[in-house]
């Protein structure tokens, strides 16, 4: 039996009886005789390697650009650490915890030490009788675990030690990422719905959020809002960095900053496309939502900071591509594309606050504004994705397994409180697991802080001996 759940795009067709939709489980129910397709594979698979890309080297260069240059490589190795580690921990256990049949917040042991993951092995998509394989789709699923986990670094860049990154990242993972996941994306598969009381059957056995309606195409909630209120917990519990509010900590290389976010910005096209696990007109749907949303985003940012600052910035146009990519991430296989540029200057206009106004709040030095991006980005994603998911307004609404086709009824206010329940609920956990994670880390041996004048020197030399420029 296939165990697989399927990521993002699992929320993206949902029981009309339960509002269901969500990330989903492999093929759990009858589907041996079905092959897979070799364009279905193709996609798979090429979409996975885009979203390696993004952590590596994407979301290395764009946050290695904006620390001080005296710990450009430090950041750069908290990527790559934290890619490899939960790749690992992936295979061992994360993916079989995630994506098999266990109860509402956490999955089983089928998959247990990559048992029966082999080539002959197949995972559902969101078509009856449609299948990939699930080596595949195990793959499309890592690399979302392992981008997730290294969002979480940028927040407490420059001034924590290498090995309570490393500490954390077990921590957390293994009990934040993996339920969230869970939650919101686990369900039997389309087969599994063949009349009202297997549905109800099938409604039963899925993950927490998904049996409430939670809409996530592509990681709003288990992805952006997730990481984001960690790393939100760890600049807290971290500490400011020597110096800040009192000295300049300019970005030391925009030009790679700027290469990142380019980088970021293709391998979304994976990231979200890919989230229809076929390659098919929703694939189609989240692939130009995810070429307009950050266009929109990148206007509004921009706009926003040349009328409040006097001035366009450089900083701001990378930001603002990235704010809209977060917030058309929940929302890309559900929206159509006026809903897309919606989102996308709406969360290029909120992000911006949440890196200005929202940051000066909440007192704490985000050092990579992982939460005023992420965090405020994933949430409107979120929200809004309630709103433009309706066929109202050009969405795709809720397709009913039961019946094969789109349900006869949306009600935006009632998905809204499904969106925001589904929120709380994430940065609850999140939040939680956060702290206790941070606070074990702290326990190893020189705790969570490099001491002051390894930090006032930089962690490239004092953490790794090594140096991204010569001096």
């Amino acid at each position: 039996m296939n165990l697989n759940s399927t990521p993002r795009t699992a929320t993206r067709h949902a029981l009309a009886a339960a509002v269901l939709l969500g990330g989903f489980a492999p093929d759990l129910f009858a589907q041996a005789a079905a092959a897979p397709n070799k364009g279905d594979t193709a996609w798979l698979l090429v979409c996975t390697a885009v979203v390696i890309f993004m952590t590596l080297p994407g979301l290395g260069l764009f946050y290695g650009g904006l620390v001080r240059s005296k710990n450009m490589l430090s950041v750069l190795m908290q990527c790559v650490l934290v890619f490899a580690l939960v790749a690992v921990l992936w295979s061992l256990y994360g993916y079989s915890l995630a994506f098999t049949s266990g109860n509402a917040f956490v999955g089983g042991f089928d998959r247990l030490l990559m048992r029966g993951l082999t080539p002959e092995a197949n995972a559902a998509t969101f078509s009856k009788g449609v299948v990939v394989p699930e080596l595949g789709y195990f793959a499309f699923q890592a690399a979302f675990a392992c981008i997730t986990c290294a969002l979480v670094v940028g927040a407490f860049a420059e001034r924590i030690r290498f090995s309570a990154v490393l500490v954390f990242t077990v921590v957390w993972f293994t009990f934040s990422y993996i339920p969230i996941a869970h939650m919101v994306w686990f369900w039997p598969g389309p087969d599994a719905f063949t009349d009202a009381a297997a549905g109800a059957a099938a409604t039963a056995g899925s993950g927490f959020l998904f049996r409430q309606g939670a809409l996530d195409f592509a990681g709003g909630t288990v992805v952006h809002i997730n990481a984001a209120v960690a790393a939100l917990v760890g600049a807290w519990l971290v500490g400011k960095r020597i110096g800040y509010g009192h000295e300049a900590m300019r970005p030391h290389n925009l030009a790679l900053t700027m290469t990142g976010a380019a980088i970021l910005w293709v391998g979304w096209f994976g990231f979200n496309a890919g989230s229809a696990l076929e390659a098919n007109s929703t694939a189609a749907l989240a692939f130009v939502n995810t070429l307009i949303a950050p266009c929109a985003a990148i206007l509004a940012w921009t706009a926003g900071e040349w009328i409040s600052k006097g001035r366009p910035s450089m900083l701001g146009a990378a930001s603002g591509a990235v704010a809209g990519l977060v917030g058309i991430t929940p929302a890309a296989g559900f929206v159509g594309l006026g809903g897309a540029l919606a989102i996308g200057f709406v969360a290029g206009l909120a992000c911006l606050w949440g890196v200005t106004g929202l940051k000066r709040l909440l007192r704490a030095d985000d050092a990579l504004d992982v939460f005023g991006v992420h965090g405020v980005g994933g949430i409107v994603g979120a929200l809004l994705t309630g709103v433009f998911a309706a066929p109202s307004l050009g969405g795709t609404g809720v397709y009913d397994y039961v019946a094969d086709k789109v349900g006869d009824s949306y009600s935006i206010a009632a998905q809204l409180l499904v969106q925001s329940t589904s929120i709380v609920i994430t940065v609850l956990w999140s939040a939680v697991v956060a702290f206790i994670a941070f606070k074990l880390a702290s326990l190893a041996p020189g705790g969570l802080r490099v001491a002051a004048d390894e930090e006032r020197e930089g962690l490239d030399i004092t953490s790794h001996g090594e140096s991204a420029y010569d001096r």
